[in-house]
């Protein structure tokens, strides 16, 4: 290795993408006769052509072929290790579309508070909440098709970065005669009254009947939707009951059609964590729409 000189492997990447030795050199800043060089530098040390002539193109070779995973995966990681480039960002000026992998019910309050401090602030800019698997948040982060991920707490590896964000109680809501809610509601008369749960899943336990069952306590659900804001409508004109977070409920605009209660059970919400990836650490991007998530959601 001591005998190699690594920019013939950066070469060896130019002439692969752009399959003309003109090109590379044009996208490299260098010569033609420089990289003319290069490529019989490599063809000596590898004893193949590497790149053969075909019309216009210079098509690599079958040895070529098996080379190029390994040596773009190791010019990668060799262009993580290196500083990054002190890039100017501009809020006011740029047209990024920043993707969030968000569920309810942070969604819910969540987005209407974001999307007044982009109007602000970014105006060009574009925001899209996406709903993933948990087990693709790590593979979307790293691959950069996320900014940033929000979620329980998660087994990740120590490439993900995480925040804990907020943490809430859960209440009790249902319409606002409901005579379940006029008085402070006891267990009984919650597990004996109708539930909505939401959930993205087909069928399961969500968070909240998981806790309930683990204690000995089911519920009866008489109806299972996909997002919360549909089953706080359902809930203010039905005897269902809605067990959500505080949160919601003070920020979603139905304070006035629901009545709301604590939940009757000594059961915590599981805390919300932001997520994003090692190489977003520093990204300036990234460091405003890390702050201006955390003083909306924390506060």
């Amino acid at each position: 290795m001591q005998s190699i000189d690594l920019n013939l492997f950066v070469v060896f990447h130019a002439i692969y993408q752009e399959a003309h030795i003109t090109r590379a050199a044009q996208f490299l800043g260098l010569s033609q006769p420089a990289v003319s060089h290069s490529l019989s530098r490599l063809r000596e040390i590898y004893q193949d052509p590497l790149f053969v002539r075909r019309g216009p193109r210079m098509e690599p070779t079958p040895v070529a072929r098996s080379l190029w995973p390994q040596i773009q995966s190791a010019l990668e990681q060799l262009h993580r290790g290196l500083p990054a480039a002190a890039a100017e960002f501009n809020p006011k000026e740029t047209q990024r579309n920043f993707v969030l992998a968000t569920r309810d019910p942070l969604e819910a309050f969540f987005l209407p508070q974001l999307m007044q401090v982009f109007m602000k602030e970014a105006p060009l800019a574009h925001v899209s909440s996406i709903r993933i698997k948990r087990q693709d948040l790590e593979k979307e982060l790293a691959a950069g098709q996320l900014d940033l991920a929000f979620d329980v707490r998660l087994p990740v590896s120590s490439q993900l970065r995480s925040q804990k964000l907020m943490e809430d109680e859960w209440v009790v809501v249902g319409r606002r005669d409901h005579p379940r809610l006029q008085a402070p509601l006891g267990l009984e008369d919650y597990l004996s009254a109708r539930h909505i749960v939401v959930s993205s899943r087909r069928a399961g336990l969500s968070m909240e009947d998981f806790e309930l069952q683990r204690r000995g306590c089911p519920r009866t659900i008489a109806m299972r939707c996909q997002h919360l804001w549909a089953a706080a409508r359902t809930a203010a004109s039905t005897d269902l009951l809605l067990t959500v977070p505080g949160r919601f409920v003070q920020q979603s605009g139905l304070i006035e059609d629901l009545a709301c209660v604590p939940l009757p059970l000594d059961c915590s919400m599981p805390a919300i964590h932001m997520y994003w990836h090692e190489r977003q650490d520093q990204d300036k991007a990234s460091l405003w729409l890390r702050n201006i998530c955390q003083n909306l959601i924390v506060t």
